[in-house]
């Protein structure tokens, strides 16, 4: 359908969104990918003739992936795809692209030494001023993750897992830890979706999430703290031998 074709015909409101996510989205995985290198300059009526949207949809998608730091748009000029440097690596669909990218091990492990900094001192935290609603939801969140290893509903597994780091992040008290929590969930789907952790979750990650769930209730932060570096050396051992 040529771009005049798709302009004269009114596209429900309910559907702009998802044309906006699927621009957006194969955009962006071609820029991080490395299929439109940087230097590359792409020009809004190519790109609504490309992928058969109005000019307004591939605008609204620039205008995300130039706030995301991926591209330059400049009137005239076009919209200059630019180099990692200027990325917001911690976006959670820059990692998400990252991640479904050929350079998904490296980012899992760059990512696992961005956690090794965070979530022992948001877990010490967590101790001092989790609420006990907050307590509670990671306590859950463990119990979850039991029974759904036993299943070896790994989908499941993997929704526990992440409410259980993105509550923690939250209980630290600070806000820019608990900003953290979409950048780690986009983390524990990557070794799912890829196949880079054990087929059956270690049980003894389990039990540490326990432990962690349990000093933080008891207000020890040292041993929330020593927990949360044992999960993450766990998980990064498991990166090494995927699929085991």
């Amino acid at each position: 359908m040529t771009s005049v074709l798709w302009q004269a015909v009114a596209v429900p409101p309910a559907r702009r969104p998802a044309l906006h996510s699927s621009v957006l989205d194969t955009i962006g995985r071609q820029v991080v990918s490395g299929e439109l290198p940087p230097g590359t300059v792409l020009r809004i009526d190519q790109l609504d003739e490309r992928h058969g949207v109005s000019r307004s949809v591939v605008r609204e998608a620039v205008r995300v992936l130039d706030s995301m730091g991926l591209v330059e748009a400049r009137k005239r000029l076009g919209v200059r795809v630019l180099p990692s440097s200027s990325w917001n690596v911690f976006d959670p669909r820059v990692i998400r692209w990252r991640l479904d990218g050929p350079g998904r091990e490296q980012q899992l492990l760059s990512l696992g030494e961005v956690r090794r900094g965070i979530e022992p001192v948001a877990a010490e935290l967590a101790a001092a001023h989790a609420s006990p609603e907050q307590c509670g939801v990671m306590v859950g969140a463990v119990v979850q993750m039991a029974v759904h290893a036993k299943s070896g509903d790994l989908e499941a597994y993997l929704r526990a897992d992440q409410l259980f780091h993105a509550t923690l992040l939250a209980a630290s008290g600070n806000e820019m830890l608990a900003a953290l929590g979409d950048v780690v969930g986009e983390v524990l789907a990557g070794r799912t979706h890829h196949d880079l952790m054990p087929s059956t979750p270690n049980p003894i990650a389990v039990r540490l999430h326990g432990d962690v769930a349990e000093a933080v209730q008891s207000g020890d932060g040292g041993a929330a703290a020593a927990a949360m570096q044992a999960i993450i050396a766990e998980a990064s051992d498991a990166l090494r031998e995927p699929g085991a």
